[in-house]
C-alpha cells in the first residue's frame, strides 16, 4: 500500500517531529537575532540550508554571540530543553505536571553534564540555557516556590513553548489534552501569554498527528484553544499567511501582522518593558509566525522551515516550532536527510534515540489512559444505573 500523510504511523510522526524540530533549531541558530535584510546581506541572499557562524572564525570573541558556536549544524537550547523533557517522560512514563518539572527537569539541568554543541564541551545544561530558563532553577531549586506558580514574575518569552513538542506527541491526536498538560507543565516556567503559547504549541503538534491533518486543520485546532492575545495574534498572522505561498513575499507582511501583539518590539536584542510586564492582550511572536510559515509553506518541511529561518529575530525557536509541526505532518521522510545527518554529526547527538524513547512512553501512556477511561466509564455507569 502506498504511504500517505493520512496513514503515517505514530513512530514516524514522532520521529519526524523531533528531528524536524532539532534541524529547524540548528538552521535558525546562526541567524538568530537579525533581520531578513541583514541575513540577505550577510549570506548574499536567503539562507537555503545549514550555514556557518555569523562572524565566521571570529565567533569565539564576537559579541553578543561569544562564547557560543552557533551554526555549522549545532543545535541550541531549544533542542537541549526538548531532549531534557523527553528524559523526564522516560523517567515518569506518564503524563507530566509542574511537579515533574521540579522533581526531574530541574535536577537534570543542575546535576548531569552533557555535550553542549554550541560550547563544544561537556557542561551542565544550566550553563547554556538563557536567563528565562535559569529562572526555573532559581525559583524551584533555590527559592522553593510552588512549582505550579514558579513561572510568575519571569520575563515572558517563548522559553516554555520552545520545548513543548514532546507534550503534543505524548497526546498525539488529542489537541485539548496536549493543551491542558502543557499549561500545567509550563506553570513552573512561565506565566501569561508565554504559558499560553506552550499550551497552544503542544496542541498544534498533537493536531498535526491526526490522520489527514493539514496546515489549515492544525491552525484551526490552535485557534479553537488559544485565548486572548495569543488567539488574536494567530488569527491575524494566519489571515495574512493565507495570501502567500512563497516565504519571500510573506516575510514583511507576517512581521507587520504580529507586531501589534508582540511585546519584544522592533529591537530584538533589547526587549521592551512589555515583555517584563505581561498582559493577556499580547502574545509571544514565535508561535504565531511559526504557524503562519506552516501555512505559507503549505506544510512542506523545507519551505516552512526556510521561511521561519529567513524571518530572522528569534528564528531558531520559530523554526523549532514550525519544524516540529511540519515533521509531525510529513513524518521522517519530510525532513531532508542531508540536513538531519549534518545536524546529528555536528551536534554529536543521536536524533533518533529520543524519538524511540518518547514513542515507547506515548504507547504506555495511551494504554494507561485507556484503563483509566474504562474505569471511569464503569464507575459512571454504576452511578447512573443505581436505583
Amino acid at each position: 500500500m502506498t504511504t500517505t500523510l493520512a496513514t503515517l504511523a505514530l513512530d514516524d510522526r514522532i520521529t519526524g517531529s523531533l528531528i524536524g524540530a532539532a534541524v529547524g533549531d540548528a538552521l535558525g541558530g546562526p541567524v538568530e537575532g537579525y533581520t531578513p535584510e541583514q541575513i540577505t546581506e550577510r549570506h548574499g541572499g536567503r539562507v537555503h540550508g545549514i550555514v556557518g557562524p555569523w562572524n565566521g572564525d571570529d565567533w569565539r570573541t564576537a559579541r553578543p554571540i561569544a562564547p557560543y558556536h552557533k551554526g555549522d549544524g549545532h543545535v541550541t537550547d531549544d533542542t537541549l530543553m526538548t531532549h531534557a523533557l523527553i528524559r523526564v517522560y522516560g523517567t515518569v512514563r506518564d503524563h507530566l505536571d509542574a511537579y515533574a518539572v521540579a522533581d526531574h527537569l530541574v535536577p537534570d539541568l543542575l546535576s548531569t553534564p552533557r555535550w553542549i554543541p554550541e560550547l563544544e564541551a561537556e557542561a551542565l545544561p544550566l550553563q547554556r540555557i538563557f536567563l528565562a530558563e535559569k529562572w526555573l532553577v532559581a525559583r524551584i531549586h533555590y527559592g522553593h516556590h510552588d512549582p505550579r506558580e514558579a513561572g510568575s514574575g519571569n520575563i515572558v518569552n517563548c522559553g516554555a513553548a520552545m520545548y513543548m513538542a514532546p507534550v503534543g506527541l505524548v497526546n498525539a491526536a488529542n489537541p485539548a489534552a496536549a493543551y491542558a498538560e502543557a499549561l500545567d507543565i509550563a506553570g513552573a516556567h512561565q506565566s501569561s501569554y508565554g504559558r499560553e503559547a506552550a499550551g497552544v504549541f503542544a496542541a498544534a503538534v498533537a493536531a498535526a498527528c491526526l490522520p489527514g491533518a493539514t496546515p489549515t486543520s492544525v491552525v484551526d485546532a490552535a485557534l479553537a484553544l488559544a485565548k486572548d492575545g495569543t488567539r488574536s495574534a494567530i488569527a491575524a498572522v494566519a489571515e495574512v499567511a493565507a495570501r502567500h505561498t512563497d516565504f519571500e513575499s510573506a516575510l514583511a507582511p507576517l512581521r507587520t501582522a504580529v507586531a501589534p501583539f508582540d511585546t519584544v518590539g522592533p529591537d530584538y536584542r533589547a526587549p521592551s518593558l512589555a515583555a517584563r510586564r505581561p498582559s493577556r492582550l499580547h502574545s509571544i511572536e514565535e508561535l504565531p509566525v511559526a504557524l503562519g510559515m506552516l501555512l505559507v509553506g503549505e506544510g512542506d518541511y523545507r519551505r516552512t522551515v526556510l521561511g521561519s529561518v529567513n524571518y530572522g529575530r528569534d528564528c531558531d525557536s520559530i523554526a523549532t516550532m514550525s519544524g516540529a509541526i511540519a515533521g509531525a505532518l510529513g513524518g521522517t521522510a519530510a525532513v531532508p536527510h542531508d540536513w538531519a545527518k549534518t545536524v546529528a554529526e555536528a551536534s554529536r547527538l543521536d536524533l533518533h534515540a529520543p524519538a524511540r524513547e518518547l514513542t515507547a512512553v506515548t504507547r504506555e501512556v495511551f494504554a494507561r489512559d485507556t484503563q483509566r477511561r474504562r474505569a471511569h466509564e464503569s464507575a459512571f455507569a454504576a452511578l447512573t444505573d443505581a436505583r
